[in-house]
């Protein structure tokens, strides 16, 4: 055989070698990536949102009996009726004449409405008067890098440092610049970030937010 075409046939499988090396090893490397980028999909929570705006006075939700409450019922000039009760686990509450009513998912001017309405059929003219005496179901949980985790009543605005104080603090291991505040809402959940270094230095103001039922204040290690 030509000894040239024995060359020419060893540097064609070479050349071959070398291309498939290369594309074996960029293969690889974008099959890593990928697989970081499905890894890094996979690990990541709800959106973080931007703080929401600061609550103005006089214009603010009315209050939604949660379970837990304790009510006052009233019916004018019949105090048979006029009962003390607690929204039960099912979000129900026990009334004279009327057994069990939904209390839960409203304000005490709706709930008023509904008994009026249910007690016309008993009483004429019904007037109802419902005050919420012990608002139990208005708190935010804190947990994580605390002094001690659990919830704290919103009888007041209370904001994200406050809640966190009233646990005992942040610890020794606390990520103070990786507060994750948590917030259900109908779209699902929402999360807020508190970074309490840029708080104190004026770098985010809003951040120290005003906390909702619900609002769960999660401080990492």
């Amino acid at each position: 055989m030509d000894v040239r075409a024995i060359g020419t046939a060893n540097r064609g499988m070479t050349m071959s070698r070398s291309v498939w090396k290369r594309g074996h090893v960029a293969t690889s490397r974008a099959l890593a990536l990928l697989g970081l980028l499905f890894a890094a999909l996979a690990c990541s929570g709800p959106p973080i949102s931007p703080p929401p705006p600061e609550p103005v006075t006089g214009d603010r939700d009315p209050y939604v009996i949660g379970v837990t409450d304790q009510l006052q019922i009233s019916v004018w000039k019949n105090p048979e009726l006029s009962v003390p009760v607690v929204v039960r686990s099912d979000g129900m509450i026990s009334v004279p004449l009327l057994d069990d009513v939904q209390a839960e998912g409203l304000t005490t001017g709706e709930l008023k409405e509904i008994i009026a309405a249910e007690l016309a059929e008993y009483v004429a003219n019904p007037d109802v008067t419902v005050v919420v005496t012990q608002m139990n179901s208005n708190v935010a949980a804190v947990m994580g890098a605390v002094g001690r985790s659990g919830t704290v009543p919103l009888r007041r605005d209370t904001r994200v440092l406050e809640a966190i104080a009233t646990m005992g603090g942040f610890n020794a291991f606390a990520k103070r610049n990786k507060v994750r505040i948590l917030r259900p809402t109908p779209g699902g959940v929402v999360e807020y970030r508190f970074d309490y270094d840029a708080f104190l230095n004026g770098k985010a103001p809003n951040s120290n937010m005003v906390l909702r039922a619900g609002d769960t204040v999660v401080v990492p290690e």
